[in-house]
């Protein structure tokens, strides 16, 4: 049966030792995530850069995925707080962070001279954020429901 306009929209509850495991996942997520682009910035070359080059399309789905986690494990880190935007519509505040992140680190190689600005790479980041937004706001929402027996 559906919800009434009246009821509040159910928020997610982590309990705090949960959530202080999402906020270490992060943390360990952003410095995998520094390695990455400190290598890249160098000119430094990887096994991780080989693997992703091997796959067609490797690089667009790199960038989709590892923001796609990003997004997850920082929005789960702040408790999956959002803020509405417009009617039914919400944005966490985690994938606003991210995306922030995103836009700066991409615009960021148009500076440095072993990279270059690619608008694909861009897309692909916002892909994945705006992918692992959707998927958890559906996890959220059916956590919310009660179950029938």
């Amino acid at each position: 049966m559906g919800r009434k306009l009246s009821q509040p929209v159910p928020q997610l509850v982590i309990k705090p030792n949960f959530t202080a495991v999402f906020v270490v996942a992060a943390i360990a997520f952003a410095a995998f995530l520094g390695w990455i682009i400190y290598l890249a910035n160098s000119g430094q070359n990887s096994l991780f850069f080989q693997w992703v080059a091997a796959i067609p399309y490797g690089d667009k789905l790199g960038h989709l995925v590892l923001f796609a986690t990003f997004t997850l494990l920082v929005t789960l880190a702040l408790g999956a707080r959002a803020m509405p935007l417009y009617g039914k519509v919400k944005v966490y505040w985690g994938a606003l962070l991210v995306c922030a992140f995103a836009l700066i680190e991409e615009i960021s190689q148009a500076f440095i001279a072993t990279r270059t600005f690619d608008l694909a790479d861009l897309g692909a980041d916002l892909l994945g954020i705006i992918a692992a937004s959707i998927v958890l706001a559906w996890v959220l929402k059916r956590q919310a429901q009660p179950t029938e027996r």
